[in-house]
């Protein structure tokens, strides 16, 4: 898996600070981004964090080139819906030596892992054989298998990435997604730290799980370590 952060709004946190400060000042959004000391900023954004004033995060935007994932992980993150996504096309886009990925589970087991690569190089030669019978590239996709690698450019405003980091950083979430997740929660906070200073999953976040008899255990973990 590869995730790039390849642009993002900048100074986002500036521009954050900013927005915030001009619903009550009677200057303009210019003079208060040139006139904000780095010090106004960094206490600004750190308490509309805190206090989870979220809608200023909004006018910020980071953008993230993702390849080495498969469709399995594609179709979950496109229903994460403020954001915009362009994925490699299966129509236009030859799969004659299609990548997959495989699930470390199916890779930790010799007979799982066998009977998968199987799988794949039947799935390869179907793909190849429709080809060549003169199917076109758009028809013979349907029989590619979900574990097919894609690449994919996504967008997302901070408020939507901390929303997608709350779910994905889960150890609930589905051990791909979650590896996305955290990789891309490492590229922000490069950029944004303070942004993102208490960007996880809700037990993290809000000392709150709501997987109910699902959870992982890790917020009962840390309230007792809290206790001790």
């Amino acid at each position: 898996m590869k995730v790039k952060l390849i642009s993002h709004t900048p100074e986002p946190e500036r521009m954050v600070a900013m927005s915030a400060r001009l619903c009550y000042s009677p200057v303009g959004a210019e003079e208060l981004v040139e006139n904000m000391s780095n010090t106004q900023v960094e206490k600004l954004v750190s308490k509309i964090v805190e206090m989870e004033h979220l809608s200023t995060l909004e006018h910020v935007s980071f953008t993230f080139a993702i390849e080495g994932v498969s469709r399995v992980l594609t179709h979950q993150l496109v229903r994460h819906r403020i954001a915009s996504y362009s994925q490699q096309s299966q129509r236009y886009v030859s799969e004659h030596d299609f990548e997959y990925i495989m699930p470390p589970a199916i890779a930790a087991n010799e007979l799982a892992k066998a009977k998968f690569e199987k799988l794949m190089g039947t799935i390869q030669s179907t793909y190849n054989e429709l080809v060549e019978l003169g199917v076109h590239k758009e028809d013979a996709r349907y029989c590619l298998a979900n574990a097919a690698e894609t690449k994919i450019v996504v967008t997302m405003n901070a408020r939507t990435l901390l929303h997608f980091f709350e779910l994905r950083c889960c150890a609930r979430a589905q051990w791909e997604i979650r590896s996305l997740a955290e990789l891309m929660l490492k590229e922000v906070k490069k950029i944004a730290p303070l942004l993102f200073k208490k960007a996880g999953p809700t037990c993290i976040t809000s000392n709150y799980c709501g997987e109910g008899e699902l959870t992982c255990g890790r917020l009962a973990a840390m309230q007792g370590s809290a206790k001790k």
